[in-house]
């Protein structure tokens, strides 16, 4: 049986998981930046995994497509300073509308994206979006997250195990804390992280020339497309990334920043 005195640690494994996850910051209010670098091993699981990717999944050789993101992407390279980053950006042959990105750089973007972006705006909010997460180094963080509740986990069993509960007792109780774990922390993390880096892509188009409205019109565009597919929105608290409306809501607030560095070119 759990006592109160035995549950006495999960502060602490809290606290342990909480620090770990402070990699980066992004300040919405300042645009400022502070950035870790990601471990090296790290990087080179995701050259690894983006060279796998390219070898297994069908390039696409549509010319405008591979134009529209090369032109995209060296306005907004030109914006952002990362030491050593090795920036690739590959369009997949994948009809589900969606980008990704992996460390040292990699972007990929699948053909199915292009009927929601819809202009050189709209996909520079996509493009400003994945290189976000490469600054903000947030594939760092989701390690170091797992990590952290891996660990509390650990110490949680061997406090209990030393407080004489038994084998059944300590499951429940890792279980019990795993899903803690992942409901109270890493998903809101999630969650944060994909809001920043909505806000910060934004700033990043808005610098590269880009008209940060479209940021917002993307958004609904994709809602308006998730909507018509029938997707059922499970509750924002179960999921990594936010709901449309919140994020649709969370950039409408952005945008006078954004604006202020908006420059036409």
């Amino acid at each position: 049986m759990l006592t109160r005195k035995s549950l006495s640690i999960l502060p602490a494994i809290a606290a342990l998981v909480i620090a770990s996850c402070a990699v980066s910051s992004f300040d919405p209010n300042t645009g400022e930046v502070r950035s870790s670098t990601p471990s090296s091993s790290l990087v080179s699981q995701g050259l690894k995994q983006f060279d796998q990717m390219k070898r297994e999944k069908k390039i696409s050789t549509n010319p405008a497509y591979n134009a529209q993101v090369q032109r995209v992407a060296t306005r907004l390279k030109s914006v952002i300073n990362i030491p050593n980053a090795k920036w690739e950006f590959v369009v997949f042959e994948d009809s589900t509308p969606n980008a990704f990105c992996l460390p040292g750089g990699k972007v990929g973007v699948h053909s199915g994206l292009f009927q929601i972006t819809q202009n050189d705006a709209g996909l520079a909010a996509v493009l400003g979006h994945e290189i976000a997460h490469v600054v903000l180094n947030h594939s760092q963080q989701r390690v170091n997250q797992a990590t952290g509740v891996a660990i509390g986990t650990v110490l949680l069993d061997a406090v209990l195990n030393a407080k004489g509960v038994d084998k059944t007792g300590r499951a429940a109780a890792a279980t019990g804390a795993a899903a803690a774990g992942t409901v109270g922390l890493i998903l809101p993390y999630s969650r944060r992280a994909e809001l920043d880096s909505d806000k910060l892509g934004t700033l990043y188009m808005a610098r590269a020339g880009y008209d940060p409205n479209e940021a917002v019109k993307l958004w609904e565009r994709f809602s308006a497309w998730r909507i018509k597919q029938g997707d059922k929105e499970s509750p924002e608290f179960l999921r990594t990334h936010p709901l449309d409306q919140t994020r649709i809501v969370a950039l409408q607030e952005f945008l006078p920043n954004a604006k202020r560095e908006y420059k036409p070119m």
